[in-house]
């Protein structure tokens, strides 16, 4: 049996290309979604609010998920930096929406981003049906 080839999925986001990566990589089953911050792709614009930036990285992660034939129903490990132990909160609500069902294994880090007006970042694995 041949591996199936990886497969690159891109958000259509300049940062992929300067910086080298793929919103997704798809190796056989396995979906990785890199980092995905609270960008509207299509605008390039970032809202100030963190829920509403929590809620715009779930859009782009389940639009990645889409292409590469998986959903958020298949996310089994997810992994959340925010830039302020305050901002975890009141982002509770819309990690629910998107995951309260779901209940992937989860890991939260308080860290640093790139660019000051993320306030927020959310990785994530999935595992597609067979």
């Amino acid at each position: 049996m041949t591996n199936a080839p990886r497969k690159l999925i891109s958000s259509g986001s300049p940062f992929e290309l300067e910086m080298g990566y793929s919103r997704a990589v798809v190796d056989g089953r396995w979906v990785f979604v890199s980092g995905t911050t609270g960008f509207n792709y299509e605008t390039m614009s970032i809202s100030e609010d963190v829920t509403a930036q929590a809620d715009q990285c779930f859009r782009n992660i389940a639009k990645a998920l889409e292409q590469a034939g998986a959903s958020l129903a298949d996310v089994v490990r997810v992994k959340y930096i925010f830039t302020s132990p305050q901002d975890f909160k009141p982002c509770l609500p819309v990690m629910k929406t998107y995951f309260g069902e779901v209940r992937p294994a989860a890991t939260l880090i308080i860290a640093g981003l790139v660019d000051p007006a993320m306030k927020i970042e959310i990785e994530v694995t999935a595992l597609k049906p067979d």
